[in-house]
Parts: structure tokens; C-alpha cells; sequence
């Protein structure tokens, strides 16, 4: 068994990793700043990883080289129910292939890719470095 539990707050986590679009991931830079951003990402089920292609030039990546360990979570809701934290360590991905060649990331965001004037082929190579975040702890109710 994994780090996300097998309960009723597991499977929301789980839910809330397949059919959401965004995730907040936060890195720390230099002073010790948290940094967080909404980023689309790719939560893998059978590696319990999480994938977010980022640009060549992105901050979160010097901060990932020298600093691993971030967090993810997600929006709650006006209530304040269904929060998610998650811990984690980020790590570059050469294994994984281009977002043109990624079927799935495609498949979930390809229309997210046209509303904001891009195609699949220039998304590729402006977000060209996947990251790989494997939870450690999650936390949440």
C-alpha cells in the first residue's frame, strides 16, 4: 500500500488526483520563501506519482535541484471541505516522453492547451522538463 490511504478520505485524494485540473505546487527558493503555483499536472495510479511539465526557464526547477522536498494541494471548496495536502519529493523525469508523445496528458489537457492559444506541438516545446513529485504524507479531511 502506498502513501494515500485505503479509506473514504483515501479515495477522495485519489478522485480529486484524476479529475482535477489544477494543483498548487510549491517549491522554496534561496531565503527559504515558499513558492507556490497552479500547475496542470498527471497523477499516475499504479507509480502514485504525480507529473507536471514545466518551461525550460521556471524558477520551481533551480528550486527542486536544490531543494527536493515540496508540497501539492488542491482548492477546497467555499466551506472549507475536502482539503488535501500532500508532502512530497520532486525529481527531473527523463524517462517520461514529450507532452506531444504523452497520450494521457494530452487526452486530459489538449482543449486547456487551446484556450490559452497554444497547440499540443508548441506546449511541448515551451513546457519541456517533467517533473516527477512523489507523495510522502498526505493530510487532509
Amino acid at each position: 500500500m502506498g502513501v494515500i490511504p485505503e479509506s473514504k478520505f483515501g479515495a477522495r485524494v485519489r478522485e480529486r488526483l484524476r479529475d482535477s485540473e489544477i494543483i498548487w505546487f510549491t517549491t522554496t527558493s534561496a531565503d527559504g520563501t515558499p513558492q507556490p503555483n497552479p500547475v496542470w499536472f498527471l497523477w499516475d495510479d499504479d507509480d502514485e506519482s504525480v507529473l507536471i511539465y514545466n518551461a525550460t526557464r521556471a524558477r520551481r526547477l533551480e528550486h527542486v535541484a536544490m531543494r527536493p522536498r515540496v508540497s501539492l494541494h488542491f482548492d477546497s471548496d467555499e466551506h472549507a471541505n475536502e482539503v488535501i495536502v500532500m508532502a512530497g519529493v520532486a525529481e527531473q523525469a527523463a524517462d517520461v516522453p514529450p507532452v506531444i508523445e504523452h497520450e494521457a496528458y494530452l487526452a486530459k489537457y489538449r482543449d486547456g492547451i487551446g484556450r490559452i492559444g497554444s497547440d499540443p506541438e508548441k506546449f511541448a516545446e515551451d513546457y519541456s522538463v517533467p517533473l516527477r513529485i512523489r507523495p510522502t504524507k498526505v493530510r487532509g479531511f
